[in-house]
């Protein structure tokens, strides 16, 4: 049954539910969806394909709402392997069918695909048009969100932005959960990044009249969009979501673990925040970079370890720095039992960040944690909670 979205506009996307790791590193318990769309008008196009994964369900779903015809055109607004992998079938499929795209979609397409397409190129740039009859695509350069030929389309009856990953979320159509989780780990793992450039992009689309959103990933939105666009401007100036507190640990044989527990609940006895803790070693690492994004507060407890620090936190830190973690607070515990390393290791990351107030004291347990200890806790805890 045909999956109309609005007047001539059709969805023919696909879920996966059999995927375990999305890009090989993002766990994605209820799967993901490729997300694909045609308009069908004087003209027809179809606006991204899916990865090959799921390639016989989007054919089958683009031949019911073709019915029969060959598509005229085919735009491409990402070249990332999950949009744009069935191009060539696509292609070989509809021989007489353009490809519509930018200067650099067409200068990288020849590394993912042998065919010569050359003749076959409609070259858009910024504010360019594709007019179908009653629907017209006007094309917005979006480099770096979060590849540097990305680009979005606006549909000026329908008021449709099709926002390439922009917007997206992991999670099948029919995954029962909250938008905001979801998408936020994938914004943050994924574009987040690229913040400057998601805000420059933003500045373009408050210039649109927008009804509905339709991203390659996750649910098509329809309704309070406001919301969405505030959650955007959010993560994309890195700022704090909500007040709380992210307390993440890398424990060798429990005991920084225990004293990481002590601190929540000492933390917990002096706020009404949230305080969250987080097992590094066992966690889905993703997810707690997002959290870490999601709240104004982090705590790092880590074990020394060769002179360093332990590798699951240097494997964290990693990807906070990756992500230009910036505009917190951070507070220090470290366990060490000959040379404490740790503190100052994590220290020095944190250095090379934007914006980030390391409180005082940093808390030095000497393998097992002691009165005086629970003490500094207490101590560094109200630093911590200071405004």
């Amino acid at each position: 049954m045909k999956n109309q979205i609005a007047d001539s506009v059709y969805y023919v996307g696909a879920d996966d539910k059999t995927i375990d790791l999305f890009e090989s590193q993002y766990v994605v318990p209820n799967g993901v969806s490729y997300n694909s769309y045609v308009i069908c008008d004087e003209k027809t196009a179809i606006l991204d394909t899916v990865d090959p994964r799921a390639r016989e369900q989007w054919l089958a779903n683009l031949e019911e709402v073709l019915e029969g015809q060959a598509p005229d055109y085919l735009v491409v607004s990402h070249l990332e392997p999950d949009h744009a992998g069935s191009i060539g079938k696509l292609a070989e499929k509809y021989p007489q069918m353009k490809l519509v795209g930018n200067p650099k979609t067409f200068a990288m397409l020849p590394q993912f695909f042998g065919m010569d397409l050359t003749d076959r190129c409609i070259t858009v740039k910024e504010g360019g048009t594709l007019s179908l009859g009653a629907h017209t695509l006007t094309f917005v350069m979006a480099p770096m969100v979060h590849w540097p030929e990305v680009m979005v389309a606006y549909e000026s009856k329908e008021k449709i932005l099709f926002s390439a990953d922009g917007f997206g979320k992991f999670g099948a159509l029919d995954a029962e959960e909250e938008w905001a989780d979801e998408a936020r780990r994938y914004y943050i793992n994924i574009v987040g990044k690229y913040g400057t450039q998601v805000q420059a992009l933003l500045k373009k689309a408050a210039g649109l009249d927008i009804a509905m959103i339709c991203p390659l990933h996750g649910p098509i939105l329809k309704e309070n969009l406001g919301y969405y666009l505030e959650k955007y401007q959010i993560w994309s100036s890195y700022e704090p979501e909500e007040s709380g507190i992210v307390i993440a640990y890398a424990s060798i044989h429990g005991n920084t673990a225990a004293a990481a527990k002590e601190l929540a609940r000492i933390l917990e006895e002096k706020t009404e925040a949230p305080v969250k803790v987080y097992d590094l070693a066992r966690a889905d690492m993703p997810a707690v970079v997002a959290e870490a994004f999601r709240y104004d507060r982090l705590v790092l407890a880590a074990a020394s370890y060769d002179g360093g620090v332990f590798p699951c936190m240097e494997d964290f830190l990693h990807h906070l720095k990756a992500k230009t973690y910036r505009n917190r607070r951070v507070a220090l515990l470290e366990n060490g039992t000959w040379a404490p390393s740790a503190a100052r290791t994590m220290r020095s990351v944190l250095e090379e960040m934007k914006n980030l107030t390391v409180c005082e004291p940093v808390v030095t347990i000497r393998s097992t944690m002691k009165e005086a200890d629970k003490e500094a806790m207490k101590e560094l805890a109200e630093a911590l909670l200071a405004e």
